[in-house]
């Protein structure tokens, strides 16, 4: 008998809360096709608030957009047919995914501060930095590249004092690379 009671009153619940909402029918605007959705008034409220504000930013009032064609399919975005040159590509990301070159790793930040210095004596035109993130190894980087091509030249001549000199993969600001 308490579970029949349990299960009426679980029923009794839901059956008050479907009553409470109403269905709604809303036009997809990319493709058109019809969504059915099931909200209480106040939702419906809000939604259509939400909508009327977006018509107002896009400048058509709501009786306009009744007159649009639903169908009607969106703009299309202008993609180059051309490939981006570094100044383009600079503008509208100042850090990219580049590569550095990578010429040694170290224990401690002594040991990276020497290694610097013996670099910067080497090598004046080419900036190094020391990254920290692998603590307590330290890994000295130097240059900024585009591609590994790039970097080859480079490379080469940095092998020449540092065998395990390696160009990777990192984060640079598009300003500095080559």
């Amino acid at each position: 008998m308490k579970n029949v009671i349990k299960i009426f009153s679980v029923l009794s619940i839901f059956g008050f809360y479907d009553i409470e909402a109403q269905q709604i029918v809303k036009h997809d605007t990319l493709s058109g096709t019809e969504l059915v959705m099931t909200m209480d008034s106040k939702v419906k409220a809000a939604l259509e608030g939400l909508e009327d504000k977006c018509l107002r930013v896009s400048n058509i009032s709501p009786k306009e957009n009744e007159e649009v064609n639903i169908n009607t399919k969106p703009t299309k975005i202008y993609v180059p047919s051309r490939e981006l040159t570094n100044a383009e590509i600079c503008s509208k990301n100042p850090r990219i995914l580049g590569y550095k070159i990578q010429i040694t790793t170290v224990k401690s930040n002594d040991e990276a501060n020497e290694v610097k210095a013996y670099f910067r004596k080497r090598f004046p035109n080419l900036k190094v930095e020391t990254d920290a993130s692998l603590r307590p190894n330290y890994k000295i980087l130097v240059g900024s590249y585009f591609t590994k091509q790039s970097a080859a030249s480079d490379l080469s001549k940095v092998r020449e004092y540092f065998k395990s000199a390696i160009a990777v993969q990192y984060r640079i600001f598009c300003a500095e690379a080559k």
